[in-house]
């Protein structure tokens, strides 16, 4: 009787855990290399960043010192003088800090309400075509206003206190934020929404569960924007006439022919403008977390 040798050949449920510890390893590599990737590409466009600023600045010192007058065009030497003068010694209406801080407020309670009105209008309108129809010739000749005429209405009815330059950035705001909660809840899936009222949704369960998640990328790609023009419409009402802020430290810096305080301003200004944008981003991300990253996306070929 002749007896065989057990085989050594692994079963097919001992290669099966291999094969996706294998696929795993891979994908795990394959997700490390494309953050890599991203990482050296965002360290060169940083750098690239870095030296178009720095050869920009060095063009305009240097012809603002050899070829044009200063007086009217200023240079970056001047500007970092007077950004000095304003926060070391302060300027001729206080601190610097006090007229930031009455800009930066008005531009965020402009921004809240302006925010809020227009998602509520906007996605209240996409849901009735019947209002939409109604209030559409309304909603357009508001927005064909010039802001700088409601600016000067703004002060003559509220006067130079803050209640004139939150009215202003909220009608900058409201239309920005309006036009995008207005697409989004138009752009909703029909044939999810008509699922939904099979099973029994109530129209509030509809637009808080399905409108208002399909409208959030919509809205919060408003917001970048949206929070540029409350800036926008805080100096603006302040350059036509206020007690305190940027735009009034602009406006007398005009008044004196003051090149340097003119850039100085409008530089503090853009850092607001940016350090809110990287808070805003960072809050895109967190409500947007099932998106796919980057890294992910090229890791899987996409």
């Amino acid at each position: 009787m002749t007896m065989t040798a057990p085989s050594t050949a692994p079963s097919p449920t001992a290669q099966k855990p291999l094969a996706f510890e294998l696929s795993r390893e891979r994908e795990a590599q394959l997700l490390a290399g494309a953050r890599k990737s991203v990482r050296v590409t965002t360290g060169k466009i940083w750098a690239l960043r870095v030296l178009i600023i720095a050869l920009w600045l060095g063009s305009w010192e240097a012809t603002a010192t050899y070829l044009i007058d200063p007086f009217f065009y200023s240079k970056p030497s001047l500007i970092w003088d007077r950004l000095v003068q304003w926060f070391s010694t302060g300027t001729q209406f206080g601190s610097v800090w006090e007229n930031l801080g009455f800009t930066v407020l008005e531009a965020v309670l402009g921004f809240v309400i302006g925010t809020v009105a227009g998602i509520v209008l906007g996605v209240l309108l996409g849901r009735s075509r019947f209002l939409a129809e109604v209030f559409s010739p309304f909603i357009k000749a508001a927005n064909a206003v010039p802001r700088i005429v409601l600016a000067a209405l703004f002060i003559l009815w509220f006067g130079f206190d803050i209640s004139s330059k939150v009215a202003t950035v909220v009608v900058l705001v409201f239309f920005a934020v309006f036009f995008n909660a207005f697409t989004g809840a138009r752009e909703v899936d029909g044939n999810v929404v008509n699922n939904a009222r099979i099973l029994g949704a109530s129209k509030a369960k509809i637009l808080t569960s399905i409108v208002l998640p399909s409208a959030t990328t919509w809205i919060l790609s408003s917001l970048h924007t949206a929070f540029g023009f409350a800036l926008i419409g805080a100096i603006v009402g302040e350059y036509a006439g206020a007690k305190k802020g940027m735009g009034m430290l602009i406006a007398n810096a005009q008044g004196t022919f003051d090149a340097a305080g003119i850039y100085a301003g409008m530089i503090i200004v853009t850092i607001v403008a940016l350090l809110a944008e990287m808070l805003i981003t960072t809050a895109e991300n967190k409500l947007l977390k099932w998106r796919p990253s980057e890294a992910k996306t090229q890791a899987q070929g996409i």
